[in-house]
């Protein structure tokens, strides 16, 4: 019997699941924020999962919590609203660049600049 070196237990990273419908087709949407998450969490997440569903279903779980539901808040997230969800509860210092950054401030131009 080989006794091999254990190496200690990783702790569990997130699990991530976007339940979407197909009967709406909507396949590429989840495929698309599932890529996103992927992209900025790569790290930490450990699972992002595309689980087919029917009658209009969006919903988006980070292990047992629902943190989106196409049904009760109206319609699909913004992207920068999705990072935000999931960066709160895996990674609250995370940086997310301009997703962090306000939309509603326009920037300065030369025109808006005052020559006083």
């Amino acid at each position: 019997m080989s006794s091999e070196p254990t190496s200690p237990a990783q702790p569990r990273r997130p699990r991530l699941v976007i339940e979407y419908c197909t009967q709406c087709r909507w396949l590429l949407r989840a495929a698309w924020m599932a890529q996103e998450l992927l992209t900025t969490f790569g790290q930490v997440l450990g699972e992002v999962a595309l689980v087919p569903g029917s009658g209009g279903v969006f919903r988006i779980y980070l292990d047992d919590e629902r943190i989106w539901c196409r049904s009760e808040q109206g319609g699909f997230p913004d992207l920068k609203v999705l990072k935000q969800l999931v960066r709160d509860r895996v990674a609250p210092g995370m940086d997310l660049g301009h997703s962090d950054r306000p939309t509603s401030q326009a920037p300065q131009t030369s025109d808006s600049v005052s020559l006083s």
